[in-house]
């Protein structure tokens, strides 16, 4: 059987997602190809996703994984939700079946499995959030259920804040307090992780979410971004002795549930792991 995938984004030159996918389908004697559909290339907006969901379809795509700025945008176009995608309000991972466009939402694994790698025992009663887009959703969702009490909550927008405070209702004894970006370096006082869940230190977005001087050793710093793995932020956390993990057990954990939903197999997490490691060494 062939399968043909693909991943719709800006800025996504540079993803791994098509030789994590091909390697992995390689490996179990698939014919699989992943397309690149980068909006930045094609001249287009978010808000044609729509359309370009549609020509994927009568194109014969077996499904698409969906990144920034589109998770969200996209679940209006869609027949059906699975469960954690409706929760979440927001989709990484589209299956055409049966006539069907059906969104799923794997970045919520991804984030849990990635975390649990990189910092395993970690105390994450108190994470501040930077970013309450598609990619904070999931994130709030994993703390949550990684037994996370209180999730401080920010964006630029305070309407994706309160969104993803309402979303969290289903989450019993969680408490998410959404606030201004100016007090965050109080709130991260007194928390015992940071996620940055904004692309604030992805390639053509340069920066940190936050100042340096913020950064306490006892805490620890997560970051969804793996392009590039060291983020301004992932750096300034690591020089001022906090534990820290990257972007790269996130994308490596939802690539394989989104191979899953796409293919039926079950994909070598640990394979794709190495496939990774391997991957971004040679970009180094």
């Amino acid at each position: 059987m062939r399968y043909l995938v693909g991943l719709i984004g800006a800025g996504i030159g540079t993803s791994m997602s098509p030789a994590l996918h091909e390697r992995e389908a390689d490996r179990q004697g698939l014919r699989y190809l992943y397309q690149l559909i980068d909006l930045d290339d094609l001249g287009l907006a978010p808000g044609d996703v729509g359309e370009l969901l549609a020509a994927a379809r009568r194109l014969g795509f077996r499904g698409l994984n969906i990144t920034h700025p589109c998770k969200q945008e996209v679940v209006k176009y869609l027949d059906d939700l699975s469960p954690e995608a409706a929760e979440l309000g927001a989709v990484n991972t589209v299956v055409f079946a049966d006539g069907r466009a059906v969104g799923h939402n794997t970045d919520r694994y991804g984030f849990a499995a990635g975390l649990a790698h990189a910092l395993p025992g970690i105390v994450a009663e108190h994470v501040v959030l930077i970013g309450a887009g598609g990619a904070g959703l999931a994130v709030a969702s994993a703390l949550a259920g990684a037994g996370a009490r209180r999730i401080t909550v920010t964006d630029v927008d305070p309407a994706r804040g309160d969104r993803l405070a309402r979303s969290m209702a289903v989450h019993d004894g969680v408490i998410v307090d959404v606030v201004p970006p100016e007090a965050v370096p109080d709130r991260l006082a007194e928390a015992d992780g940071l996620v940055n869940a904004t692309p604030i230190g992805m390639e053509g977005h340069p920066g940190r979410p936050i100042a340096a001087e913020h950064l306490r050793p006892e805490l620890w710093v997560a970051d969804v971004i793996y392009r590039p793995l060291d983020t301004e932020l992932i750096r300034a956390a690591r020089e001022r002795g906090c534990r820290t993990a990257d972007g790269g057990g996130m994308a490596v954990y939802q690539a394989a549930a989104s191979f899953r939903l796409f293919t039926g197999r079950t994909a070598d997490e640990g394979r794709m792991y190495r496939d990774f490691a391997e991957l971004t060494a040679r970009r180094d």
